[in-house]
């Protein structure tokens, strides 16, 4: 059903596949849908002149490569800009690789040069070129140029990772504090979406309902925006180590941990680093050896991974075999606790100094999570009571308090019952910053996780592994979709 209007009736048992398609897209509570497709295309659409000029400084890399005869004589006036211009950055490869399919339906409902395939246009050239070449537009004096840019939503369709990806690059606008930060939504076609879940967009997309992406667009063309912390993460490690780390983390310059807490003599002579951003969490232990083998398979029998159910299937047949359920062998060092290796220093919020935690005894994996999502929609940090709160010293759990959550899941058992809500995690502690200290002997390898990727880290028997997390200064805006 593919009318220029439609309009969608939630009602009886016959409807209940229709109400869960809706659900699992956040529209569970809509009892009467109609969006037009003209108005909507009104709404989003951007003056050709402008959408031309942006493609043609992107495909040049070049912020002031604007050809004169797309601009407008005196410029285009307040008017002509559309309500909530929108671009739409597309992960061809996420989830079930629905990507192109999603792409060709935008472009026919917005238009090509508002549809970014990520193959093709990152979204740093995007932020470079794209904005930078509407922005020297506006600061000519074209006021339809200044109204975009000041309205412009982006779309993000692809997993965890992508939109993390793409809230990076947008981080470089605070570099200016007097550019706006366009707020970004969620199309998810990942695995988990928990970042989409926590912002209202769903757990999934319902590719049977053609007309949900019309409704999706709808929402983001209105939805208010909301605050998200974002966390710096730095790891630094013996010299001679070599890692091959995710897409997320890059080699860093120098060596920046807090002075105010020494390293003391574990502390390697010469340090290599690399640093990054997350947004939902960070894990190590089993967990991320699990989600490691699982990206490996994907990445070398890519036919393998079909879509989310797929996916799903293939990670838990990794978790029984890597022991995460079960302990095939007590003498392998590395399906030992944490306890052996790991130190955890934390500072709390308006404190200037480090504390250690211990780590509890036999855990085989530490989370630090920004979010109430985790794991494709658990709450693993719990709704805790007052007065369990008060005793921690703990306050409610938000993803914009500047604080990120500890916990921990002692086997797999543990993380399943945790991961229906039967119960609670282990918690550790709630921290404004958090060091974590990784040091081999017996142990080969570590294996860490950051918004869902995995990488196999190198343990030296004689130095210490740092990872140093830190809130970055700025929060990320995200267009609520509930």
């Amino acid at each position: 059903m593919d009318a220029t209007t439609e309009k969608f009736v939630a009602s009886g048992p016959s409807t209940v596949d229709s109400t869960a398609g809706m659900r699992g897209c956040g529209l569970a509570n809509l009892t009467w849908v109609g969006v037009d497709k003209e108005e909507l295309r009104q709404r989003l659409l951007m003056p050709e002149y402008l959408r031309l000029a942006m493609r043609d400084c992107i495909k040049r890399k070049d912020a002031t490569a604007i050809p004169d005869h797309l601009l407008l004589p005196g410029g285009g006036v307040a008017d002509m800009a559309p309500h909530a211009p929108m671009v739409v950055f597309i992960n061809p490869k996420s989830g079930g690789r629905h990507g192109p399919v999603l792409k060709e339906r935008l472009q026919h409902l917005m238009s090509d040069e508002q549809v970014f395939d990520l193959t093709e246009v990152k979204p740093h050239e995007f932020v470079r070129y794209g904005l930078a070449c509407l922005e020297k537009v506006a600061a000519e004096g074209d006021e339809c140029a200044k109204e975009c840019r000041a309205r412009l939503r982006i779309m993000v369709a692809g997993g965890d990772g992508t939109v993390g990806w793409v809230l990076g690059c947008l981080g470089e606008l605070n570099k200016d504090e007097t550019s706006h930060i366009p707020p970004v939504g969620v199309i998810p076609l990942g695995t988990g979406n928990d970042l989409s879940r926590s912002f209202g967009w769903g757990g999934s997309f319902p590719f049977a309902w053609r007309s949900a992406v019309k409704r999706t667009l709808h929402r983001a063309s209105m939805g208010p925006v909301a605050r998200l912390d974002s966390w710096k993460i730095l790891v630094s490690m013996p010299s001679g180590e070599v890692v091959d780390p995710p897409y997320s983390l890059k080699a860093a310059e120098e060596n920046e941990l807090d002075q105010g807490l020494e390293a003391g003599v574990d502390a390697p002579p010469v340090a290599k680093s690399y640093e990054g951003v997350f947004y939902n969490y960070l894990s190590i232990g089993m967990d991320a050896q699990v989600a490691y083998g699982f990206h490996h398979l994907r990445n070398t029998k890519p036919y393998l991974a079909q879509g989310p159910i797929s996916n799903k299937l293939i990670y838990s047949g990794f978790s029984c075999t890597q022991g995460w359920f079960c302990t095939p062998c007590v003498s392998d060092p590395g399906l030992r606790g944490l306890r052996n290796i790991l130190k955890i220093h934390i500072k709390k919020v308006n404190c200037s100094q480090w504390e250690e935690i211990a780590v509890p005894k036999n855990v085989r994996s530490v989370v630090a999570l920004n979010l109430q999502s985790y794991g494709s929609g658990s709450h693993p940090w719990g709704n805790l009571k007052p007065e369990y709160l008060e005793k921690r010293g703990f306050v409610e759990a938000h993803s914009d308090d500047g604080l990120i959550e500890i916990f921990a899941f002692k086997h797999g058992w543990h993380a399943s019952f945790v991961m229906t809500e039967l119960i609670s995690a282990k918690h550790i502690a709630q921290a404004a910053a958090v060091r974590f200290e990784l040091r081999g002997g017996d142990w080969k390898d570590a294996f860490l996780q950051m918004d869902g990727e995995p990488w196999k880290q190198p343990m030296n028997p004689e130095y210490s592994t740092f990872v140093e997390i830190k809130k970055v200064p700025f929060q990320s805006l995200m267009i609520n979709g509930a």
